[in-house]
């Protein structure tokens, strides 16, 4: 068999965006013939790698997909039940953290996940790949993405490792620790014949390199063990070897990381490939906007006036950060070609001027009105028809390591004075002032900006706002440990996929419990007892995995 190098490479992504098909790992049979007995030829072979990655989309951008799990529970981002259009239901149930097992973004991490694993499986099945070092690396980073990301999430996974079972076989859990330990194990085997070339949308040693650094960095966290910082030590050697290794630089312009197209943009070390004609999905341009604030941006679709900022994240800008209008769109809108002030029917007022306010009334009671909460426009929305559905996703990018090596430093109370220069230097890009952009040790390891508590105004009319109806507690963030840190991480990396694993990460002092159910904001309230504060540190399994499979239990704290 002829080595599947660059060719392979090339093909895999073509094949990737014509594939569609499925696997389950509780399922054993290929057509009518028991999978054990197949040997795929090198076409099959190109054919089922193709789907190892084109899964991947359908992790990040199926309905309810990475990006809705990551920062829909977060204190950024919210989906609010809109007055007069709808929305609402789980994401208020993603928002206000009361998790269950029939949410539907617990159905498609679990799934698409499992379905990229099954793929890698078949393909490192066949002999063939076991004497292709470099494919096999390959097939191994990937399989070892798609369970960091379930790992991540629900912790308690089953660990497979092959499609060749014998029939009726069920998956079982894996104790987490196994799974960690296999997960770090097959990278670091991987990386040795993962090369260092930088082919948009593949892995090389970087790749590798950044996935251990997640493992090790959020380690404590997810073991809630905080004795010993060996794991930071791991973290801060491999962001290492990718800054000082890697070649990667950062983008001139912040919002470059953004572009419809990253083939070739020096921060990108990992990127989804996404395409409009071939491979789309990224429907975030239409959950965003309101359905004329499409013309702002060119865009010919009809929007859904969904997800818009949490208010308090927003008072936490600085008034000159740059990534603030690059990220946001607020304030009166403008027609993209006439540059005349874009109108609209919003509630009961009739047609007015389309305003984006930054208050909200709440995510449930009453609701949000039309214009309210400042919309995300982080991702290039390409005119036409086109919007971001075919915007790739910057899944890691040297500004991530960057973060994690100053993060490590910081925690491990070292050569801090570099981890305040590495944010500062992220941060140049952002200001136009240098002295804006400065960040100091006491800056990173003080409390947080952001005013924590719960906020919610009750009463109704789209642009009243009654002090009567305002419930509110006043939390603040200066018990946040290395608050500051956990600020700038928001700023950079919002809607990134990055804020739920952050929060995580990141404790109240005197509380024994981190800021991801430890704190309020908008209309979620922290957490008081911590035992469930623990608990909620993952998701439940969704039910119908639970149901077609007995050898599954569900995670502690919630029904089946």
């Amino acid at each position: 068999m002829k080595p599947m190098n660059t060719i392979f490479r090339i093909l895999t992504l073509g094949f990737a965006f014509a594939l569609v098909a499925c696997t389950d790992l509780s399922e054993t049979v290929y057509s009518d013939v028991s999978e054990e007995n197949i040997e795929l030829n090198d076409a099959d072979i190109e054919r089922m790698s193709g789907a190892v990655y084109s899964e991947l989309r359908s992790v990040y951008w199926g309905w309810n997909g990475l990006f809705d799990i990551q920062e829909e529970s977060s204190d950024l981002i919210m989906t609010p039940l809109r007055i007069g259009v709808g929305w609402g239901d789980l994401y208020i149930a993603m928002h206000k953290h009361n998790f269950n097992p029939y949410i539907g973004h617990f159905w498609t991490i679990w799934n698409h996940c499992y379905n990229g694993i099954g793929y890698a499986n078949k393909v490192l099945d066949q002999e063939s790949v076991q004497q292709n070092p470099e494919l096999k690396a390959e097939m191994q980073t990937m399989r070892a993405l798609y369970y960091y990301i379930l790992f991540d999430c629900f912790r308690n996974i089953a660990l497979e490792t092959t499609q060749n079972v014998p029939p009726g076989y069920l998956p079982e859990q894996a104790d987490p620790k196994e799974l960690f330990d296999f997960v770090v194990s097959e990278l670091k085997e991987a990386r040795e014949n993962l090369g260092t070339e930088k082919f948009h949308g593949h892995p090389n040693k970087y790749v590798a390199s950044m996935i251990l650094a997640k493992m090790y960095l959020n380690h404590n966290a997810w073991f809630n063990d905080f004795s010993s910082n060996e794991y930071y030590e791991l973290a801060l050697s491999e962001a290492e070897f990718v800054i000082e290794e890697g070649g990667y630089s950062l983008s001139a312009s912040y919002k470059d990381n953004f572009k419809a197209d990253l083939n070739g943009n020096p921060e990108i070390i990992f990127a989804i490939p996404y395409d409009i004609t071939y491979a789309s999905g990224n429907y975030l341009v239409n959950k965003a906007l309101i359905g004329v604030g499409a013309r702002a941006f060119g865009y010919s679709g009809t929007p859904w006036n969904g997800s818009c900022a949490i208010p308090q994240f927003i008072d936490t800008y600085h008034e000159n950060d740059g990534r603030f209008d690059d990220t946001w769109a607020h304030g009166q809108q403008y027609h993209y070609t006439t540059g005349e002030p874009l109108r609209t029917s919003a509630d009961d007022q009739g047609e007015v001027n389309l305003v984006y306010t930054k208050e909200v009334h709440s995510i449930d009671n009453p609701g949000a009105y039309m214009l309210e909460g400042y919309r995300f426009i982080k991702n290039e929305i390409v005119p036409g028809n086109n919007g971001t559905y075919g915007d790739d996703v910057p899944f890691f990018r040297l500004a991530d390591a960057m973060f994690i090596k100053a993060e490590c430093l910081l925690r491990l109370g070292r050569n801090q004075a570099v981890a305040a220069q590495l944010i500062t230097e992220v941060r140049q890009r952002a200001f136009a002032d240098p002295s804006d952009a400065t960040r100091t040790v006491a800056d990173l390891t003080g409390g947080s900006i952001y005013d924590y508590g719960h906020r919610e105004w009750t009463n109704k009319g789209a642009t009243v706002y009654d002090p009567n109806a305002l419930i509110a507690t006043y939390e603040g963030g200066s018990d946040v440990e290395f608050g500051g840190l956990l600020d700038d991480l928001a700023w950079e990396f919002v809607g990134e996929h990055h804020r739920r694993q952050d929060l995580v990460r990141f404790r109240v002092t005197g509380k024994n419990m981190n800021v991801y159910n430890g704190k309020s904001w908008f209309c979620k309230d922290a957490e008081t007892d911590q035992e469930k504060a623990v608990e909620k540190n993952i998701f439940p399994i969704f039910q119908d995995f639970l149901n077609s499979n007995p050898n599954l239990d569900q995670n502690p704290g919630y029904f089946n």
